[in-house]
C-alpha cells in the first residue's frame, strides 16, 4: 500500500486506533505517482509503438486469492505480475500466478459450445442449442418438482459468484450444491471450530513471529497462502541473526519450507500432533504455565512425557524440551499445522494439539501469534465445501439414479478422486451431465454437454481471501481482455439458464458485471462519509484501479477456552491400510509447488520450470532414502512398481536425503489422461492408488496413511533435470542422525540439522 508502511497498519488495526473505516486503504491505494514521457533518441530493441495498459485483478489459479497487475499492449495480455495495493501479494506473484497467461492463450482451450453426439464424440453447436437443452431440462425438472435431482460441482469460489451458484439451486430445490477441492484443509477448519468456536481461518502473523514451529505445514510452497507467507518469512528474516525470526519445519519428508528452515526435524508420519502435545506437558511441567486450568491441562497430558512421545515419534527427548522451551522464552511464538500433518486419520485431533501450543504461551490475538479475522465483507460461503465423504454421496445418489443433471464447473474429480469413489461410473449412470470447464479435462471428457467458460483473465468475478489477512479485504476480478473464442463468463452462463427456467423476478441481473455492481452496493454502504460523498460510480471505478479495497476492522481479540476441549486432548496414532508385512512403506503424496492438484499440468511453463527440491522436470518419480536404496540396490532412475491395496504405478527412483526410510513420496500434479498435449501421458498421478482410509471427524480423505510396497522392475529411465549429482567433494557437509536417535548436529547452525535420516 503506497505510503502506508504495512507493519504500522497492522499495529494500528490490532490496537483499534484507526478510525477512518471502510474505503482508507482504497484511497491510499489509488494515489497515482507522477509520471514524466522522456521520448527515445534511439529506442531500445525490444520496445516497438504503443502503449501497455495495466489492469488490476485476481488470480484464479489457486485458492489463495492473490491479487495481480496484469500488462496488456494492444488488446493482448502480456504479463502477470503481484499487485501492490493487494495485502495478500503485495506486489508479488508465484510462478503458476504467472503462469495464468499460458491459460488465457493455451492451444488446448475449448473453443466453442460442443454436444456429445450419437456417435460418442463432441460436435460444435451454437450457444443457443446448449443453453437451449440444459435450461429446457431444468426448467422441466423444476416444474415437475423434481428440482433436488439437479446438482452443483464446483471447484471452491467465493465472492458473489458463489453466491450465485447457491440462489440457483436455491431457485431450482436442490439442496446438491457441492464445492470440491482436493487439498481442501478440511480438518484446519475444524480444528479451529473445535478449538476456538471459529468458523473462519485465522491470521497467522509469520511476518511477526520470532519462532515458527510448523507440524507438517509448507508454508511456503502450498498452505492456504503461500505467497503471503513467503513474505512474511522474508520480513521476519530481514533482521540479524539475534534479532530475526527462526523457523523449525516438522515433517516425515523435507519440504521447500523444511528447506528454508532453521532446523528440520524428521519425525514419524502421523505423530506430529502426539510431538505437539509432547512439548505441552513439557511446558506445564516446567511452570510455564498458570493460567486458572492448568491442574486441567496437566490431568490431560499426562501420557505425553517427553521420553513416551520420543518413543512413538522418533524424536529425540532433548530435542522435544529444547523446542518446548524455546517456544516459551523465545516471544512472539506461533505453531502452526496443515499439509501432510492433518491428512491423517488422527488430522484434527493433530491440528488441535498444535492450537493447544498457541493457547499455551499465550500469543492468541498477538503480534506475531495467532489473530482472528473479522467476518468477510462479501460471501462466504464455507459450509458447501464437500468432503471426501460427502463425494462418496454424491457418486451413491448418482449410482442409484437420484440426480438426472448434473452441472459441473472447473473441478476434475475423475482425476483428484481415487478410483475407489467409482465416480467414473457414477457420471455414466447421470442422464445429462453438463460441463462449463474452459479445457477439456479427465472429467468435462465424460460430459453431455460442454459450456466452456472464460478464463479468468477474461471475466467478472471478486474475492473475499480465505485466510484473510487481520482485516477485511476484498477486490474485483476484471476482464483484462476480450474473450478470445466463442466463450461465456460462467455467471453469464448461470443467469441465462436462470432466465429459461423462469427465474428472472428473483435473479434479475442480466450480467454478472451487473451482479457485482449490485452485490457491492452493500460494501458502498459500509464506507465513511468520505466515500459515501464521492457515489457509487466513483467508488466502482476506484475499486477496479485499485484492485483492492479494505477497512480496518479486525477481527474478536476476546478468547475463552471451552473446559470441554481440555477433557478431549489427545491424539491417538495414526491408522494405515495394508499390513506393515505386506507393505512396509507408507507413502507420502504431495502436492506439487509446480501444479498443485494437477490443475497446473496444462502449462508448458509449469512443465518446463524444475521441481525446486530435486530439479526434475516433465515427469514423476518416486523419492526414496539413500539407505533404502541401498538395502534395495536401486540407483536414480531405476524404474519400479508402487503398489497399495488398491492399486499400482511405475515410476523412477530419486534419491532423496531427507526422507525418513519407511516413507516413499510421489508428487501430484502429473499422470493426466486427457487435459490438453502438454498434460497428457505424462507421470503418474499418486491419488490413483490411495487407500479410501478416513479422518473421522470431518470425513476427509486421509491421503498420507496408505501403505505401499516397493519392487524392482530391472529397467531404468534418465531423468529429466537441471541437478547434477549430489556430491559431498571432501567438505563433511551431510551430517547424519543415527539409529539411536541421537543428534549429531550443532543446534546453533543456521544450516539444515539433518539431511540424511537413518532412523
Amino acid at each position: 500500500m503506497p505510503n502506508i508502511d504495512r507493519r504500522e497498519f497492522l499495529k494500528l488495526v490490532g490496537a483499534g486506533g484507526v478510525s477512518v473505516g471502510a474505503g482508507f486503504m482504497l484511497r491510499e491505494s489509488t494515489k497515482h505517482p507522477r509520471e514524466y514521457l522522456i521520448p527515445h533518441v534511439v529506442a531500445p530493441e525490444d520496445i516497438s509503438s504503443g502503449l501497455s495498459t495495466w489492469y488490476n485483478s485476481v488470480c484464479s489459479m489457486c485458492p489463495a486469492g492473490c491479487g495481480i497487475s496484469v500488462r496488456t499492449r494492444e488488446g493482448r495480455a502480456k504479463k502477470i505480475e503481484g499487485n501492490l495495493s493487494h495485502p495478500v501479494s503485495q506486489g508479488r506473484l508465484c510462478a503458476l500466478g504467472q503462469a495464468g497467461l499460458q491459460a488465457l492463450y493455451n492451444p488446448d482451450r475449448l473453443t466453442a459450445p460442443m454436444r456429445r453426439n450419437g456417435e460418442g464424440t463432441f460436435e460444435e453447436i451454437t450457444w443457443e442449442q446448449g443453453l437451449k437443452q440444459v435450461g429446457d431440462r431444468l426448467d422441466l425438472l423444476r416444474a415437475a418438482g423434481r428440482g433436488n435431482r439437479v446438482a452443483l460441482l464446483t471447484t471452491g469460489v467465493r465472492g458473489h459468484l458463489a453466491q450465485l451458484f447457491e440462489s440457483f439451486m436455491r431457485q431450482l430445490g436442490s439442496p446438491r450444491l457441492l464445492h470440491y477441492d482436493y487439498d481442501h484443509p478440511h480438518t484446519l477448519y475444524a480444528a479451529n471450530q473445535q478449538f476456538f468456536g471459529e468458523d473462519r481461518l485465522p491470521y497467522y502473523d509469520l511476518q511477526n513471529t520470532r519462532l515458527l514451529l510448523s507440524f507438517g505445514a509448507d508454508y511456503l510452497s502450498n498452505w492456504i497462502s503461500p505467497v503471503h507467507h513467503s513474505l512474511g518469512f522474508g520480513e521476519s528474516r530481514q533482521g540479524p541473526a539475534d534479532v530475526r525470526g527462526r523457523f523449525v519445519q516438522i515433517e516425515p519428508r523435507m519440504s521447500i519450507s523444511g528447506a528454508a528452515a532453521d532446523e528440520w526435524i524428521p519425525a514419524r508420519p502421523g505423530t506430529e500432533g502426539i510431538l505437539a502435545l509432547g512439548l505441552a506437558h513439557h511446558i506445564i511441567a516446567e511452570g510455564n504455565y498458570s493460567g486458572a486450568d492448568r491442574d486441567a491441562w496437566m490431568a490431560a497430558l499426562a501420557d505425553y512425557t517427553a521420553d513416551a512421545v520420543a518413543e512413538q515419534t522418533g524424536v529425540p527427548a532433548t530435542t522435544i524440551t529444547r523446542l518446548a522451551d524455546s517456544f516459551v522464552d523465545t516471544a512472539p511464538s506461533l505453531a502452526i499445522g496443515g499439509g501432510s500433518a492433518g491428512n491423517h486419520s488422527n488430522g484434527v485431533d493433530t491440528l488441535v494439539a498444535v492450537n493447544a501450543l498457541n493457547y499455551l504461551v499465550g500469543n492468541i490475538g498477538q503480534e506475531g501469534g495467532l489473530v482472528f479475522n473479522p467476518e468477510p465483507a462479501g460471501p462466504a460461503l464455507q459450509q458447501h465445501q464437500a468432503s471426501y465423504s460427502t463425494m462418496l454421496e454424491l457418486a451413491e445418489a448418482a449410482h442409484h439414479g437420484e440426480i438426472d443433471v448434473l452441472i459441473i464447473n472447473g473441478t476434475n474429480p475423475v482425476f483428484t478422486l481415487p478410483p475407489t469413489a467409482e465416480f467414473e461410473s457414477a457420471l455414466a449412470q447421470i442422464p445429462l451431465v453438463v460441463s462449463l470447464s474452459s479445457f477439456l479435462d479427465e472429467t468435462t471428457a465424460l460430459a453431455d454437454v460442454i459450456l466452456p467458460s472464460h478464463t479468468y483473465l477474461e471475466s467478472w468475478g471478486d474475492d473475499f481471501p480465505e485466510p484473510g489477512v487481520g482485516f477485511s479485504v476484498g477486490a474485483v476480478s476484471q476482464p483484462v481482455v476480450s474473450p478470445l473464442y466463442n466463450t461465456r463468463g460462467t455467471g453469464d452462463i448461470i443467469l441465462d439458464l436462470a432466465r429459461r427456467m423462469g427465474s428472472s423476478s428473483v435473479m434479475p441481473w442480466q450480467s454478472m458485471e451487473e451482479f457485482l455492481k449490485y452485490g457491492w452496493q452493500r460494501i458502498y454502504q459500509r464506507g465513511d462519509s468520505q466515500t459515501l460523498a464521492q457515489g457509487f460510480d466513483a467508488f466502482w471505478t476506484s475499486v477496479l484501479k485499485a484492485g483492492a479495497w479494505g477497512e480496518t476492522k479486525s477481527g474478536n481479540t476476546a478468547f475463552s477456552l471451552n473446559p470441554d476441549v481440555i477433557a478431549g486432548i489427545g491424539v491417538a496414532p495414526p491408522e494405515f491400510s495394508g499390513s506393515e508385512d505386506d507393505y512396509p512403506f507408507i507413502l507420502h503424496p504431495y502436492l506439487s509447488p509446480n501444479f498443485h492438484d494437477g490443475r497446473g499440468a496444462n502449462l508448458p511453463w509449469m512443465q518446463e520450470l524444475p521441481d525446486p527440491m530435486t530439479s526434475i522436470m516433465y515427469g514423476s518419480w518416486v523419492e526414496m532414502n539413500p539407505l533404502t536404496a541401498q538395502q534395495m540396490e536401486l540407483s536414480e532412475g531405476d524404474l519400479v512398481d508402487i503398489q497399495s491395496p488398491h492399486g499400482q504405478l511405475r515410476v523412477p527412483v530419486f534419491i532423496y536425503p531427507a526422507i525418513m526410510p519407511n516413507v516413499i513420496a510421489i508428487p501430484i500434479g502429473q499422470g493426466h489422461g486427457e487435459y490438453g498435449r502438454y498434460a497428457k501421458d505424462r507421470g503418474v498421478n499418486p491419488i490413483q492408488i490411495l487407500s479410501p482410509q478416513l479422518e473421522p471427524v470431518t470425513g476427509s480423505l486421509a491421503s498420507s496413511a496408505t501403505r505401499v510396497n516397493v519392487s524392482a522392475t530391472g529397467k531404468r529411465v534418465k531423468l529429466v533435470k537441471t541437478g547434477g549429482t549430489s556430491r559431498d567433494l571432501g567438505r563433511n557437509i551431510i551430517q547424519t542422525t543415527g539409529g539411536s536417535g541421537v543428534e549429531v548436529s550443532s543446534v546453533s547452525s543456521n544450516s539444515i540439522p539433518i539431511t540424511e535420516v537413518t532412523s
